[in-house]
């Protein structure tokens, strides 16, 4: 069968030369084509088949139809022999129409898309002019189609255009009653509405009348809280100052009486504390005197009057300051610039404040004597940050204040009877303090106590 279809090819391949479309073939055509491929399609081998359209030998008719449509078609237009052996498939499958077709008179009955589309496959003499007239016949056909289509929906809108009309005659009489009801319903509001306004007018005069009222209540009761108000601060800032008296006056008691207080039990503390330690310093015996003890007798470690002579000490001898120091609740004050200028002046003033007040912490860790250091605030160009060592007060004096003055400030504040050393070298400051009960004491020998450590 192959064999023939080869010899066939070249009469198939002259009677294209002579026949052949001017124009697209018709689509109804087209489909019909396409299905008969797709018939033939499957009693082919693969290799009969062309190399387009062999990744397509498994699928079933109706995928093959969805899917190489196209490629069917252009297999069938493009490729011959395909098409002679898609012939043969369709003359075994639709033998009297295909031997009408060849007999070139094709069954009145048969349809005319059916028939080209066996002409377009099996191109007997003259298919052109069969895909032409089923082309036309399939246009006439579509046109009819449509001109029914077209005359049934232009019926249809006549229908319904002559409901609409009757629906809008009904809805045009319902709505003219409607309207008339409405108009009725108008007039009485309106009426109502203006009864409402001439209401409206009596209670915006009244609303008027009211607020006025209100208003002249409402000022006649501000100024009243406002008189109410400036005489309540009025008082207020007479009660704050009374207050501010009596907090003063009894700030002023308390501080003056724990002030007084702290004196007295300071004198107190220095009194019984100086005479424990005169009795010890001159081992005086007890009260009470025993018959053993008025037997005359030397006693061992007893001091004579001529051995406390013998332990008096030169000025500037730095023993004398531990002396003092001993003393019971004893007081040093120093005047830090004048020992610091004394002792290392070439130093810078930072560097001399820290020797010296790490010098003087030691001293108060050795005696327990309170120890505070004063320095002058008039040479500082900004707030000195300094942590005070521990043991010793460090004080400066205030702007327009000396030191020597807040020296004097601190004997003064001293209750009299207290052993209260200053360290100075300043005549003036000496004298001061002297006539105030307190032991000057030069600034050298401090130096030199505190060489010692």
């Amino acid at each position: 069968m192959v064999e023939a279809s080869n010899g066939a090819e070249p009469a198939d391949a002259a009677g294209e030369a002579a026949e052949s479309l001017d124009r697209p073939l018709p689509e109804g055509v087209r489909r019909r084509v396409v299905g008969i491929v797709s018939d033939g399609f499957g009693g082919l081998t693969v290799s009969e088949l062309p190399a387009q359209l062999r990744q397509y030998a498994r699928f079933t008719p109706n995928r093959r139809l969805k899917f190489a449509g196209n490629a069917m078609a252009a297999a069938v237009e493009s490729d011959a022999l395909f098409r002679q052996r898609i012939g043969e498939r369709f003359k075994e499958s639709q033998a009297e129409l295909a031997a009408a077709l060849e007999s070139g008179t094709p069954p009145p009955a048969a349809d005319p898309l059916d028939v080209a589309a066996a002409a377009y496959v099996l191109r007997p003499t003259g298919w052109v002019k069969l895909v032409a007239a089923a082309g036309e016949e399939a246009q006439r056909a579509d046109a009819e189609r449509a001109e029914d289509e077209t005359r049934a929906e232009l019926q249809r809108l006549r229908a319904e255009l002559a409901e609409a009309r009757a629906a809008a005659k009904a809805d045009t009489e319902r709505l003219r009653g409607d309207l008339d009801a409405a108009r009725k319903e108008a007039e009485s509001l309106h009426r109502k509405l203006r009864a409402a306004h001439s209401d409206i007018k009596r209670g915006e005069a009244a609303l008027r009348k009211a607020a006025a009222e209100t208003e002249a209540v409402r000022t006649e009761g501000q100024a009243r809280l406002s008189a109410a108000e400036s005489e309540g601060r009025r008082l207020k800032a007479r009660l704050g100052e009374a207050e501010a008296a009596l907090e003063a006056s009894r700030k002023a008691v308390r501080e003056g009486r724990s002030m007084e207080d702290m004196r007295v039990r300071l004198l107190l503390d220095t009194v019984l504390e100086a005479s424990q330690g005169l009795r010890r310093e001159l081992a005086l015996p007890p009260v009470s005197v025993r018959p053993a003890e008025t037997v005359d007798a030397v006693e061992p470690g007893r001091m004579t009057p001529k051995d406390i002579a013998a332990r008096a000490l030169s000025e500037n001898d730095p023993a004398i300051l531990d002396q003092l120091l001993a003393l019971p609740q004893a007081h040093l004050v120093v005047d830090g610039y004048n020992v610091t200028k004394t002792g290392y002046p070439t130093m810078p003033l930072e560097k001399q404040r820290l020797r010296l007040l790490g010098s003087l912490s030691g001293l108060a860790a050795q005696t327990g004597a309170e120890v505070t250091c004063v320095f002058d605030g008039a040479e500082l160009a900004a707030p000195v940050l300094l942590a005070p060592p521990r043991g010793v007060r460090v004080l400066f004096s205030k702007p327009g204040v000396t030191a020597d003055e807040l020296i004097r400030q601190l004997v003064r504040a001293e209750p009299p009877g207290r052993p209260v050393t200053v360290v100075s070298t300043d005549r003036e400051v000496a004298d001061g303090i002297a006539r105030a009960g307190a032991r000057p004491v030069a600034s050298a020998v401090l130096l030199k106590r505190l060489s010692r450590n």
